[in-house]
């Protein structure tokens, strides 16, 4: 065993930016490393840096176990322009498992490589994007993600993140008491085989949208098509895709894919970062298993702890000193990860806490200011570093260094050929391409790649005993520097490793992002997690496992007690590792003496234990009706129907709104107006059972339409975020928007889109129908209440008048909470303009122009109102709408939010000021809005409340949608009705200007309508 050499390298990327990384291995060495051993003492500096001057080499991390098992790598010559090599991707291991010899292992996986994590995330959020191209927008909002423990948990998450409003699920080996089993598969090569699948949501994988399977290699396809098997005999589907950082199967395994997909008649599509195949010789699994004995017996390190305290360690007392817990202040009911379901609502809260955890840690462990002294910090004494290869690849993504967020850095994705999709006559997909810099990249000397050479200096000794840390890493050339000066090293940036526990990934993958943020360029954050699998540790610059750490299992693994192992740790250099586990883990055998915290105690100055709260899945309540009597019989659960989004239904994009309707599009529903108007009010019919006629608006009020929008876009965005933050400060930090089709939608847009202007919130949003005299739409909070909280859900709506829907949706929801067995849906609307004073949650009590009002699908994402019809409408079918795609050339959903919401950042602290006021005063409804209709109705000698349309919004509506009789507008009104004159002038209606309104407007209907009522020219008469 000898000591490592410090080299410093320059990297290059594919853009010819030179970034300059340090390579500190610290100590490496064969076979297994034990706390207690010595680190680097500081009067071997000397004979350090006089070893940084030897050449240094750039070795493939595979080259050991290829040289002698015969195991190659063959690139897939059809694979897309720029995919990464093989080699710069992938080194190569032996394992302890009989089932199989070899390991791939991946130097961006975040597994057995400490690795940046933005390359780590960057890799899997890239994928997931090119999945949702594939998809189309439509297909990938219906998509659910699935990975696989124990590696692709995090790959599997930045993959749902990266399809954008996709839910996430991983198999996991740990049973969980009280969460029953959505399903279950078998992993035949590996250690531990069984995969169980335990989502909160029991409904969670029973969609029809496609499901996207994700694992950081695909070998022989054994895995994909167990769980495809498994899954589809439950919850058939007509598409998958399987996604991997590596697609390695052979000729006859791609053949045999395509089969069964052709056998269970979907579609499987393959999206991959690279592809080509493992190239396995006769008897390997044997030859393989005689290395890994040969080796062991050869070069093991006899057992030891941190207790011995050799060689000036500190010994179980003084490393327990150095652990630190952090209180990262998790926020309550966040799901740890995926085990139990990660939705996007999640991510938003993740994204919104992650600055504040990572500043706990950095606070913590004094990071920032200097490295805290210990046997990593002193090994060497010289600068830490960006280590390259198996201590931790300086990999730099095509187009820049690795960036904080991971998001851009990715290769834009391949063409697409027809190589690996199999289905039922459809040509599929084999996506390829690349993510990192690789095969641009040339020696030190210019003469060409490096990877794969060796020179003199490096050349190992018998089987393997060669230089150890004078390799660079497989993903990127070197090329030597000079030292640094002791004084210039004296006070270094601090190097960290955040180091996650088996399936907890991506929590702390996205911790060492933040936390790199947070340290900027003054830090150097790798990434790794620890791992059941054993594998054999080699002090090899050809070898991809250099040294690992054993500890005893710490999670009460229901397979028993067992070791598991930290790769390449040791010889990171690394002055600080923070250990992230779940509640679950952090157990006594965690702090034991031989555990994980005294071991990496033993080889860091000083260790972090940073604990998240493992996720308790909330019981379900029954989603069907309570049985009153022991005749009663629960209502059946409905289809299981997804949210319609766009563009196949509305021309909003797809994340921003979610409708909880059907599609009726190919319906006949729209009647002339007059006759509507004499079926409703002759009881003959309901206004939910037809449509009117869609109003195609004349030049001159498209015109007014838009000066209207200039005009208020700031008063409108100041309202916006007024009611939002009312609403994030009162009713949940993570709302879920549900808008009332179709006034309401506008709005949910708008809010949804401060939340992310403000807060960077990715708020869910949906819409929904409620029907005056009908309620709302049942099947649809059925569907909210089994994926998401009730208690989250806030209605919003564009305005209100009277009163009338509030009133409706307060007595329908407490009907469903009787009938269903469902409570927590609130009744208070959220609405942009309150003139009634009908509510408590409001961005305004003034009646003004709200362009949205003008118009009717136009500005609605070309949806019309719904429609509730027996015949169309079954008892567990959401309400209907219809998607008027003819109208686009007229749609302007678009030109209202966009020109609303690039108003925010002028209005946002006046928006401050307002919500400061508003939540410090009486917001009690006042309901002066019902009153004065009452009073009119009466006046007027109608009798009928619901004749009378108070409001700019609502007069709006009689004028286009019903038979007006006259219009009553408050003297002295101004632009603000210029659209309402234009209107009644268009259809004949008298506008009669009156004082002592609460509105600025109110529209009266016809209240004596016959159909001989009208005159020829379709216009109102005179009321007798």
């Amino acid at each position: 065993m000898r000591d490592a050499a410090e080299a410093a390298h320059a990297v290059t990327d594919r853009a010819g930016i030179a970034h300059a990384v340090t390579d500190r291995a610290g100590i490496v060495h064969a076979g297994i490393v034990h706390a207690g051993m010595a680190h680097a003492a500081t009067e071997r500096a000397e004979a350090v840096r006089a070893e940084k001057e030897s050449d240094t080499v750039s070795v493939w991390t595979g080259s050991w176990v290829a040289e002698r098992l015969g195991v190659a790598l063959a690139a897939d010559e059809t694979g897309a322009p720029g995919a990464p090599r093989l080699e710069d991707l992938l080194g190569l291991a032996l394992r302890r498992n009989p089932k199989r010899a070899h390991l791939l292992v991946s130097n961006v996986l975040g597994k057995h490589v400490p690795q940046h994590p933005s390359v780590v995330y960057g890799a899997g959020r890239g994928l997931g994007e090119r999945v949702r191209e594939l998809l189309g927008e439509a297909d990938a909002a219906r998509a659910v993600v699935l990975g696989y423990a124990e590696t692709a948990t995090g790959l599997g998450h930045a993959v749902a993140d990266g399809l954008g409003l996709s839910p996430y699920l991983h198999s996991t080996r740990r049973p969980v008491a009280g969460v029953a089993q959505a399903g279950g598969f078998e992993e035949s090569h590996s250690h531990a085989t069984s995969h169980l699948l335990l989502p909160e949501d029991p409904e969670l994988l029973a969609g029809t949208g496609p499901l996207v399977l994700v694992d950081d290699e695909f070998s022989t396809g054994n895995t994909v098509l167990n769980t495809i098997r498994a899954l589809h005999a439950r919850y058939p589907r007509e598409r998958y895709v399987i996604v991997a950082l590596a697609d390695m199967r052979a000729p006859s395994d791609r053949a045999r894919l395509d089969a069964f997909a052709r056998e269970i008649g979907a579609c499987v599509d393959l999206v991959s970062l690279a592809s080509g195949t493992v190239t396995l010789p006769d008897g390997v699994l044997e030859k393989g298993q005689e290395l890994v004995a040969v080796h062991e017996a050869d070069h093991g390190v006899p057992e030891s702890s941190a207790a011995d305290g050799a060689d000036g360690a500190d010994g179980a007392d003084g490393a327990a000193g150095r652990v630190v817990r952090i209180d990262l202040g998790w926020p309550e009911g966040l799901p740890d990860g995926g085990r139990h379901g990660f939705r996007p609502e999640h991510r938003a809260r993740l994204e919104t806490a992650l600055p504040a955890m990572a500043d706990r840690i950095a606070e913590a462990l004094a990071l920032g200011a200097g490295t805290p002294p210990g046997p990593a910090a002193d090994a060497v004494g010289e600068t830490p570093s960006g280590m390259t290869g198996p201590g931790g690849s300086g990999a730099v993504l095509s187009g820049g260094a690795p960036g904080a967020d991971g998001s851009g850095l990715h290769a834009p994705a391949s063409a697409v050929s027809g190589a690996d999709r199999a289905g039922s006559g459809v040509s599929g997909s084999d996506v390829s391409g690349a993510v990192l810099s690789g095969p641009a990249a040339s020696a030190a000397d210019g003469s060409g790649p490096a990877f794969g050479r060796r020179t003199p200096a490096s050349s190992s000794g018998p089987q393997g005993r060669g230089t150890p840390a004078r390799a660079s890493g497989p993903l990127m050339p070197t090329q030597a520097t000079a030292p640094p000066s002791r004084s210039a090293a004296r006070r270094p940036p601090p190097r960290v490793l955040v180091l996650g526990c088996e399936e907890l990934m991506y929590t702390p993958l996205r911790l060492g992002m933040a936390l790199q943020e947070r340290l900027g360029d003054g830090a150097e954050i790798r990434f790794s997690t620890t791992t059941r699998s054993p594998v054999l540790a080699v002090d090899d610059p050809g070898y991809a496992i250099r040294s690992r750490l054993v500890f005893p299992a710490h999670d009460d693994p229901a397979d028993g007690p067992g070791d598991r192992y930290a790769y390449n740790v040791v010889g990171g250099g690394f002055d600080a590792v923070v250990a992230v586990v779940d509640s679950t883990a952090d157990t006594p055998g965690l702090h034991a003496p031989d555990g994980l915290l005294s071991q990496l105690a033993a080889h860091a100055g000083r260790v972090g234990l940073a604990v998240v709260p493992a996720y308790e899945p909330r019981p379900r309540r029954p989603f069907h009706i309570r049985r009153t009597t022991t005749e009663s019989a629960p209502m059946p659960v409905p289809g299981r129907p997804e949210p319609l989004r766009g563009p196949a239904f509305s021309s909003y994009p797809a994340e921003d709104v979610g409708w909880l309707l059907q599609d009726l599009s190919d319906a006949e529903l729209e009647a002339p107006t007059e006759e509507r108007e004499e079926a409703i009010q002759s009881g003959g019919a309901h206004y939910a059972e037809s449509l009117p006629v869609e109003y195609q608006p004349s030049a001159q009020y498209q015109r007014l339409f838009r000066d209207a929008l200039d005009a208020s876009a700031a008063r409108i965005a100041r309202a916006v975020g007024t009611v939002t933050e009312t609403v994030l400060a009162e009713r949940s930090p993570r709302p879920v928007l549900v808008s009332l089709a179709r006034a309401g939608t506008p709005v949910g847009v708008l809010m949804r889109r401060w939340a992310q202007h403000r807060h960077g919130l990715d708020l869910p949003h949906y819409a929904v129908s409620i029907v005056r005299g009908r309620g709302i739409d049942a099947n649809a909070l059925r569907w909210l209440a089994r994926h998401h909280d009730p208690a989250d859900v806030v209605f919003v709506d564009g305005w209100t008048g009277k009163g009338a829907i509030t009133r409706e949706l307060a007595a329908a929801l407490a009907e469903f909470a009787e009938s269903h067995g469902v409570s927590g849906f609130s009744p208070d609307i959220a609405v942009l303009a309150d003139p009634g004073g009908c509510v408590r949650t409001y961005g305004t009590r003034e009646d003004f122009l709200i362009p949205s009002a003008c118009l009717n699908s136009t500005v609605s994402g070309l949806i019309s109102r719904t429609v509730l019809r027996s015949d169309l409408v079954g008892p567990h079918d959401f309400h209907g709408a219809k998607f008027y795609r003819e109208l686009a050339a007229d749609d302007v959903s678009g030109l209202f939010t966009q020109t609303v919401a690039a108003r925010f950042g002028e209005v946002a602290e006046t928006v401050a000021t307002d919500v400061k006021e508003l939540l410090a005063a009486d917001r009690e409804p006042t309901w002066e809005g019902w009153a004065a209709v009452e009073r009119i109705s009466e006046e007027y000698g109608i009798h009928d409340v619901n004749l009378v349309k108070p409001g700019v919004g609502e007069t709006t509506r009689v004028l286009l949608r019903r038979v007006p009789w006259k219009i009553l507008a408050q003297r002295g009104a101004g632009d603000d009705l210029a659209h309402i004159r234009l209107l009644a002038a268009q259809r004949g209606v008298p506008v009669e200007e009156a004082d002592g309104l609460p509105y600025s407007c109110v529209g009266l209907i016809h209240p004596r309508y016959t159909r001989g009522a009208t005159g020829a020219d379709g216009k109102a008469v005179t009321a007798p």
